[in-house]
C-alpha cells in the first residue's frame, strides 16, 4: 500500500512540475493529475459501475456525512486557507460544501474529521506537508469522534484528492471504526484526478462493508454550482 501511494505521489510531483506554471490554485498540485483533464471529468461527476440503491439495496436507517477538509484543521479563517469555495456568499472547505448539500437530501448528521495536526494555509506548504505524510504513512490522531456510531447504516464519507490518494487523517478514520456491515457512499474533490484509486483502497480497508462504487466526484472548481449534480446522483441512489 505505502509502496503504491509513493509511486503516486512520484507521478503527481512530475505532472505538477509540467503544469505549476498554468495552475493558479494550490490544490492542484495535491492532485495525480494523470486521469484526465478537468473539463473532462466535469462532464461527468460520478464514478464507479453505476451501483444504486435500487439494485444493491442501500437500507433506510440514519445516515452520518463524515468529511474531512483542510479548512477545518489549519486553524485559521477559511479564505485564509488554500482550500475553500464561496458558496452564496460565504467561505467554506469544498467537502463541508458538498457534505452540507448532501445532508439536505438525506437529512443525516454531518460530522467533520478532525485531527490534531494543523495543517498549513498555504498551499505550498500544504502540498509539501502532504507528500510527507504519505511518505512515512502516518496515521493522524483525531480529535473529533462520532457518537453512537454503531447506530448509523450508512456513511457518506468524502475526502480530497491529495497526491493520487485520501489525505492520510482518512486512513486514521477508518481505522478508528468498525464499518462491517455498514454501506459506504465515498464522495471526494479533485483537480483532474477523479477518484483515483481510492474506492478500491477503501474497499480493501473495509472488507465487511458494502462500498458503493457509484460515487461523487467534482472538480474543485465546480463546488460552487455543485447542488443539481449532487441532486442527481443521490437520486440515482435512490434519496
Amino acid at each position: 500500500m505505502k509502496y503504491r501511494r509513493q509511486i503516486a505521489a512520484f507521478c503527481a510531483a512530475a505532472a505538477f512540475a509540467l503544469s505549476a506554471a498554468a495552475c493558479g490554485s494550490s490544490d492542484e498540485a495535491l492532485q495525480s493529475g494523470n486521469q484526465g483533464s478537468a473539463a473532462g471529468n466535469e462532464a461527468d461527476s460520478t464514478e464507479g459501475s453505476g451501483q444504486s440503491a435500487g439494485n444493491i439495496g442501500i437500507e433506510d436507517g440514519n445516515i452520518l456525512i463524515a468529511y474531512f477538509t483542510a479548512v477545518d484543521n489549519s486553524g485559521v479563517d477559511a479564505e485564509a486557507s488554500a482550500s475553500y469555495s464561496m458558496i452564496d456568499g460565504e467561505a467554506k472547505g469544498r467537502l463541508q460544501a458538498i457534505a452540507e448539500m448532501i445532508q439536505e437530501n438525506t437529512g443525516g448528521d454531518l460530522f467533520s474529521i478532525r485531527t490534531d495536526v494543523v495543517y498549513p494555509a498555504d498551499g505550498g506548504e500544504l502540498i509539501e506537508y502532504a507528500a510527507e505524510e504519505q511518505e512515512e504513512d502516518k496515521r493522524p490522531a483525531l480529535t473529533s469522534q462520532v457518537e453512537n456510531f454503531d447506530s448509523y447504516n450508512t456513511v457518506f464519507v468524502g475526502f480530497p484528492n491529495w497526491w493520487g490518494d485520501m489525505p492520510q487523517v482518512l486512513y486514521s478514520f477508518f481505522d478508528e471504526y468498525d464499518f462491517s456491515g455498514k454501506t459506504i457512499v465515498p464522495f471526494n474533490v479533485h483537480n483532474g484526478s477523479r477518484f483515483s484509486g481510492t474506492i478500491e483502497t477503501i474497499q480493501e480497508l473495509e472488507p465487511d462493508a458494502l462500498v458503493i462504487t457509484d460515487g461523487f466526484t467534482i472538480s474543485e472548481r465546480d463546488v460552487s454550482d455543485a447542488k443539481p449534480e449532487v441532486n442527481e446522483w443521490l437520486e440515482r441512489l435512490g434519496y
